[in-house]
């Protein structure tokens, strides 16, 4: 490939050389072509990178960045622009592993499907269904009934709706039953969670007016009932599933909340936020309200979401009393943030795990990184120890130390999950050096860094995972 000069040479004549040896378009194409690693790309997309790749590195020489002739080099210089186009080229929405910790991670996709679920969302994906066609009787049908059925059966409601997430669950909910009027809410439950979703905005964008009661840490009985008007929409109790407040604090159970709602006529709704159909304190956490107790109880609706601690695909479930689910079930928003086929497909598959309770233990991979005993965790951490000792003990100090696993997904704020985790100390490299490299890799590996060392927390890696970690460190140190 012959290096050619440019037409806009800067006046600063310390640039004009590198600029110079910039190639032509053509002969970079030419080269190109004949590289088998570039072979899936095609010509319109080669002749736009390069074109993009040879502009970037102009911009570069006249921003003062310091290159040589040496990079211009011809070999140095396509080297590059190769490593340039297989990075543009790359997927986006990629695999990584999940060495972090946090079981359900809201950055990494949240809860993970089993293959079952996988399973379904192949044939729903890749063949017609019966997404809105009622196969009795040959008519057009609701796509709601057939995940319907299945959530009133495990929680016990009367009727159920899904929508897109728990904030379209809770927007619509205020929107059918208090739009226009006061929503009576605890002070210390106006919770900010992920992405400055704050109960108070969805509030206002719902058409409902705020009223908050109580104080920050303490709340009773009597200031719901000092608040209530006869403009009062719903009480709306919001579960803080993300934050805890400690010490001198009370807030109103449900029953009292309940029995005040049917004195005055007036609906009781509960955000769960991370709603869970299993009872979890049997594994050492802390405990936390199941939609069947809420349900019990007599709240009117619950709302929670279908990708956090159910562990299923992302979804917005709406339950409760037959005749409020149908006033919601109509309200045109509906439409705006209904669930796809996917999402129904997925959500039907883990719902019907839920019928018998061990099985959803070990086949959600959620619930089964929450419940797998610590032991089985060091298992997984000393088979990778073994491998890594025998192939990189000169590159890397390798240890398992005990670390602490988090349930994450804005769920069990105060939750330490004890686990156990490979750590690794490079000898050549930095911690964070390493950490980068991991992160680039084709199928990215993300650990955390605590005390100068790199962990690599076992809960929440896959079996089937730890030959893929072993590899990436393995291309790293060599």
């Amino acid at each position: 490939m012959r290096m050619n000069p440019t037409n806009d040479c800067p006046e600063r004549a310390v640039n004009s050389t590198l600029l110079r040896l910039l190639p032509k378009v053509d002969d970079c194409i030419h080269t190109l072509q004949q590289q088998e690693i570039l072979a899936e790309v095609s010509f319109k997309s080669l002749t736009r990178l390069i074109r993009l790749y040879i502009d970037q590195v102009r911009q570069d020489i006249l921003r003062g960045v310091e290159l040589s002739s040496g990079d211009m080099e011809q070999e140095r210089f396509i080297s590059r622009m190769i490593d340039f186009i297989l990075h543009k080229q790359r997927v986006r929405f990629r695999r990584v592993i999940n060495c972090t910790g946090v079981i359900i991670h809201t950055n990494l996709g949240r809860s993970i499907l089993p293959k079952q679920t996988m399973d379904a969302l192949y044939y729903a994906g890749g063949r017609y269904s019966n997404l809105e066609f009622d196969l009795d009787t040959g008519e057009r049908g609701s796509r709601y009934s057939l995940v319907e059925e299945l959530l009133c059966e495990l929680t016990g409601a009367e009727a159920a709706l899904v929508v897109n997430n728990n904030a379209a669950a809770v927007l619509i909910v205020l929107e059918t039953l208090a739009k226009g009027k006061e929503v009576i809410v605890s002070r210390g439950q106006l919770v900010e969670i992920g992405g400055s979703f704050r109960i108070p905005d969805i509030m206002s964008r719902s058409g409902a007016d705020l009223v908050e009661v109580g104080a920050t840490n303490r709340t009773h009985l009597r200031d719901y009932e000092n608040a209530i008007s006869e403009n009062t929409g719903l009480l709306l109790k919001v579960h803080c599933s993300n934050y805890r407040i400690i010490g001198f604090t009370k807030e109103v159970d449900n029953q009292e909340l309940v029995t005040l709602g049917r004195q005055r006529d007036i609906p009781v709704v509960e955000d769960l936020g991370s709603g869970c159909l299993v009872d979890l304190s049997r594994f050492g956490l802390m405990k936390e309200p199941t939609v069947q107790e809420v349900v019990a109880s007599g709240v009117d609706v619950v709302t929670f979401s279908g990708d956090k601690l159910l562990g299923g695909p992302q979804a917005g479930i709406i339950v409760g009393r037959k005749k409020i689910i149908d006033t919601i079930k109509k309200n045109p928003l509906n439409r705006a943030l209904r669930i796809d086929k996917f999402t129904l497909s997925g959500l039907e598959s883990i719902l019907r795990l839920y019928r018998d309770e061990p099985t959803a233990l070990e086949t959600i991979p959620s619930l089964a990184m929450i419940a797998a005993p610590v032991e089985v965790v060091d298992k997984r951490a000393r088979r990778l120890l073994r491998r890594l000792r025998r192939d990189m003990k000169e590159q890397c100090r390798i240890s398992i130390v005990d670390s602490t696993s988090r349930v994450g997904g804005g769920a069990m704020p105060e939750q330490n999950v004890p686990s156990r985790s490979i750590a690794l100390e490079p000898v050549h490299l930095s911690v964070n050096e390493l950490e980068r490299a991991l992160r680039k890799q084709e199928i990215a590996v993300i650990g955390r860094i605590e005390d100068d060392r790199l962990l690599l927390d076992m809960r929440t890696v896959l079996d089937d995972e730890l030959a893929l970690i072993h590899k990436s460190l393995l291309q790293i140190f060599s």
